[in-house]
């Protein structure tokens, strides 16, 4: 359905782009109509193949299609976007009727403008952004434990083993206590290359290294690939807890949309710190839903991520209306939620405005003490 959907977007964009450039001077003039025409139908089809069989596959040509379709289809939607504004500011050229085509040019520059900030804010390696959150119930001792979350990796061929270990390396560099993977670890568009599965293993904290799956593990392979991250020593948490020191409880549950669509995702939360002990507890939860029921059931702290932040402006806007939880940190009855925005990029290697992130979280006791504060962010190493 999402594939469909997908193409069907791409489909109206291709048309509308290359409709609209067809009407600007500079393009009328120089370029023959069937060449306009060849260029839109020969990108289409690139997409298509990226989506259909370039995702996932482990070959050259599935990995050159996918790089390409998806990162054109990065351009196309920020040129649309650029192209729609114009006609809108115009009246689609009722307004102005003979500047309406030259503002349409300037509109498709802009659009590449656009596109070249994206590549290079999403080829960036992942900011480190930090946070102090002071958890009811968390005992002296554990005061400035530290935890570290990454969440969407979408590991495939575009985010490969050498992308992957340099987040090791950076991960390993924040000395965390616990280290927490939010889900979409994985692409989910065929078997994840076994030099994925040896990278996430070099993953290492005191209190283990964790995870929850991501709606992307719900497709073709996803399941098999959680199997072999626990052999790889990173333990699942799907719908339980776990007490990771006298105190602190750890919860986890399956992906709330993934559930939703199975008819079964309403009581996923209740289940999942159902019968745990004292103390304090946090949740992963890779779609920031039913952050009412977390904080009913307990925890002090609920740690997502999913939405991207929009990954490209100005797709966010649209974002926001499914998951009011977007993007940073929120209160939600008491208790604390920190969206993440993601670690790697889903489909084009493009981000604009909203740079990918680790979350570096150091709990704080109540009688700590200490100020609480937001800490900001620092840039990542490659």
């Amino acid at each position: 359905m999402f594939r469909s959907v997908l193409i069907l977007a791409a489909t109206l964009m291709h048309v509308y782009v290359f409709w609209r450039a067809a009407s600007v001077p500079f393009v009328k003039e120089r370029i023959p109509r069937k060449v306009l025409v060849g260029a839109g139908v020969l990108l289409w089809v690139v997409v298509v193949i990226a989506r259909l069989h370039g995702r996932g596959g482990a070959t050259a040509a599935a990995m050159t299609f996918e790089w390409i379709g998806m990162t054109w289809l990065g351009v196309l939607f920020l040129t649309f976007v650029s192209l729609l504004a114009m006609d809108l500011l115009t009246g689609f050229g009722v307004l102005l009727p003979r500047r309406a085509p030259i503002l349409r040019g300037w509109a498709l520059v802009a659009g590449g403008l656009l596109s070249a900030v994206a590549i290079v804010q999403g080829s960036r390696p992942p900011i480190v952004e930090e946070f102090e959150v002071r958890l009811p119930g968390l005992s002296e001792s554990m005061d400035g434990t530290v935890l570290v979350a990454m969440s969407d990796l979408h590991l495939g061929s575009i985010l490969d083993e050498g992308w992957l270990r340099a987040r090791v390396t950076q991960v390993q560099g924040l000395r965390p206590d616990l280290v927490v993977l939010l889900g979409d670890i994985f692409e989910g568009h065929g078997p994840p290359q076994p030099g994925m599965f040896s990278g996430l293993g070099s993953l290492s904290a005191p209190m283990g290294v964790w995870a929850v799956p991501g709606n992307h593990e719900s497709h073709g392979g996803g399941e098999n690939a959680m199997l072999r991250i626990e052999e790889a020593g990173i333990r699942v948490l799907r719908n339980r807890w776990v007490e990771v020191r006298p105190g602190l409880v750890l919860a986890g549950v399956e992906d709330l949309t993934a559930g939703r669509r199975a008819g079964n995702g309403d009581d996923t939360i209740a289940r999942a710190f159902a019968g745990r002990p004292p103390g304090t507890g946090i949740l992963l939860s890779h779609t920031p839903w039913q952050a009412e029921r977390a904080a009913v059931a307990g925890a002090g702290l609920m740690l997502s991520g999913h939405t991207h932040g929009g990954q490209i402006w100005p797709f966010g806007y649209l974002t926001r209306i499914y998951y009011p939880l977007f993007d940073g940190e929120y209160d939600v009855d008491g208790m604390k939620v920190i969206v993440s925005r993601g670690t790697g990029t889903w489909g084009t290697r493009m981000r604009l405005w909203r740079p990918a992130q680790i979350l570096r979280i150091r709990l704080r006791a109540p009688g700590s003490g200490r100020e609480v504060r937001v800490l900001g962010n620092r840039k990542g190493n490659r």
